[in-house]
């Protein structure tokens, strides 16, 4: 349960000295294990306070959270406050040997920050493999006592969590896969706010189901907390009006089709203008990667219109095509930000530091008398700029950082491929095993303290193609461009939107294509940057960059908290 607790600002060392009172938002989350029922089966999984999904936390800006995690569950565990910038208190990112070492079976950690000139919808999950998949819940973030929204006030907020079901213990399905070298089964089915909708077997009670009243508007706080699965999401005969998105507010951008990839949350207002009756919305997969098996389900809730007889069968809205990429590309690409909006962020026009990141996946050998289920009989891996990512099992990076531990990571992470190549030309690339295999290490980038980052991500073809999300841990980024096949400075920098990019901390970067992000490393601390699929982190795709201290006390990284969990 979460209470709203006052306390002058200077008993906690966290708030920043004022004579006003702040606000002190605490939870207690007890994670452990719990039968559910679901698609006919009985299963175990694992929750934070008995519920799937876990408690929706809502604070205003400026506010401080306090949040209690005892660990009852078997699992080693860490949480993560997905899209909180944690200024100040990188100690409390939740990110597994990261940022601290997982909570153990029976032990206990406080995560204490603020959340500061942020508003939306962000989310938290379990930081460590396939526990995401039932561990997780809604951040929602509203303006502080006495501003308002950029938009018209809604009659009600409601969170939607787009997520995976599997008849099979999470832990054991992704154990299996890194165990092979090969891919993880695929889910059951698809979620809605837990609940996977009248199209599964017994399931017909199991639908998420959402009243309205006919003239009033909605702000539909929609998550994907997916572990594989980028989803369309629609109402039938309904438009939706994108507002914010990854918690930074956009122009309003109406839509049939909402496109969501993995970590990304996108904020849209629904106004209930139709016809008296009752509505499907719908999230199917949007497909991108050929050798990856698919999950070809939908999952739905209903909408029901005040007054509708309970007789009436509802609308299903048509969802497009699996692999549809202009649908989604369009929807990408169309979002701007909101300039001169709350906590809007000009671009930084000049740039300390220019990188070009290949990402994709690739192959590690198979050991000696092992056989291995990844393509050539290989054990699938994934790598950016041809590095594979290992991290740490004794110290944390961002421990090693702090107390200036040597042999835990280099900090030469090369800021360009080891070789150019045509990227995107699956055909050349399938047939140049020189590119398979990338070296599993601990490379990090070090960056100067509000330095400026501009940042190329490149899909390859090594082994097929797909659209990646990419999130990126203590910053957002603007996306000033993205786009198809092989970026090219002299032919594609035109197209950068320099005046009112959209915002966002995760992005699917187009399959068989490229993304350019720019952001400012404002944050001391270690900061991970990964794909949002949790076989992928898994396989080494994810880099980390190591953010120095400032010259004042407030942009220092200050000392771990005396509850740190330890190795």
């Amino acid at each position: 349960m979460g209470r709203p607790v006052f306390l002058p600002i200077g008993l906690l060392t966290l708030l920043v000295a004022t004579t006003a009172l702040a606000v002190v938002v605490e939870h207690t989350f007890i994670v452990q294990n719990k039968t559910v029922k679901r698609l006919c089966n009985r299963q175990v999984i694992t929750a934070v306070n008995g519920s799937l999904p876990g408690p929706t936390i809502r604070v205003r800006e400026g506010d401080s959270l306090v949040v209690h995690v005892f660990n009852k569950s078997p699992y080693n565990f860490t949480l993560h406050w997905h899209g909180v910038f944690q200024k100040g208190s990188c100690w409390a990112d939740g990110t597994n040997m990261v940022t601290q070492c997982p909570i153990r079976p029976g032990h206990k950690y406080t995560h204490k920050f603020r959340i500061i000139n942020q508003e939306g919808t962000l989310w938290w999950h379990a930081h460590v493999p396939a526990l995401r998949a039932t561990v997780y819940g809604a951040l929602v973030i509203r303006p502080k006592s006495g501003h308002s929204y950029p938009f018209p006030k809604p009659h009600r907020e409601v969170p939607i969590l787009l997520g995976e079901w599997w008849n099979a213990n999470v832990v054991d399905v992704l154990d299996q896969a890194i165990a092979t070298g090969g891919l993880p089964n695929i889910s059951d089915a698809y979620t809605i706010n837990g609940l996977p909708g009248n199209l599964y077997q017994c399931s017909q009670n199991q639908m998420y189901k959402l009243n309205v009243e006919a003239g009033k508007t909605y702000l539909l706080r929609i998550v994907n907390t997916a572990l594989v699965a980028q989803f369309f999401y629609k109402i039938a005969n309904h438009n939706l009006t994108v507002v914010a998105v990854d918690a930074s507010y956009t122009k309003p951008y109406t839509t049939e089709v909402i496109v969501i990839a993995p970590g990304q949350t996108v904020d849209a207002l629904l106004v209930a203008n139709q016809d008296i009756g009752s509505y499907y919305m719908a999230a199917g997969p949007y497909y991108t990667a050929a050798i990856i098996p698919l999950d070809n389900t939908t999952t739905r809730g209903v909408i029901v219109y005040r007054g509708a007889s309970p007789t009436t069968t509802p609308l299903m809205p048509a969802l497009p095509a699996r692999n549809d990429t202009p649908t989604a590309h369009k929807f990408y690409s169309n979002l701007n930000g909101l300039k001169d909006g709350p906590y809007w962020v000009q671009v930084p026009r000049h740039v300390d530091y220019e990188m070009f990141v290949t990402i994709g996946l690739g192959l590690e050998p198979c050991a000696a008398n092992k056989t291995c289920l990844g393509p050539l009989g290989a054990r699938l891996s994934a790598s950016m700029n041809n590095q594979s990512l290992v991290l740490p099992r004794r110290l944390s990076l961002l421990q090693a950082f702090y107390s200036n531990v040597d042999g835990v990571y280099s900090t030469d992470f090369p800021a360009k491929p080891h070789a150019e190549f045509d990227y995107t030309n699956g055909s050349i690339n399938a047939n140049n095993p020189a590119f398979f295999f990338a070296p599993k290490d601990t490379k990090v980038t070090k960056l100067k303290f509000n330095s400026t980052v501009e940042m190329v991500l490149q899909n390859t073809a090594i082994i097929g193609v797909e659209n990646h999300p990419m999130h990126i841990h203590g910053v957002n980024f603007h996306v000033l461009a993205q786009g198809f096949g092989n970026y090219n400075a002299d032919e594609h920098r035109i197209m950068f939107n320099l005046v009112d990019p959209q915002i966002r901390n995760t992005i699917g970067v187009p399959v068989g294509g490229w993304a350019v992000l720019r952001f400012t490393a404002n944050n001391p601390g270690v900061w991970l940057m990964h794909c949002h699929l949790d076989s992928h982190l898994e396989y080494g795709f994810a880099t980390v960059f190591v953010v120095e201290n400032g010259a004042t006390s407030e942009t220092t990284l200050p000392p771990p908290p005396a509850d740190l969990p330890k190795c």
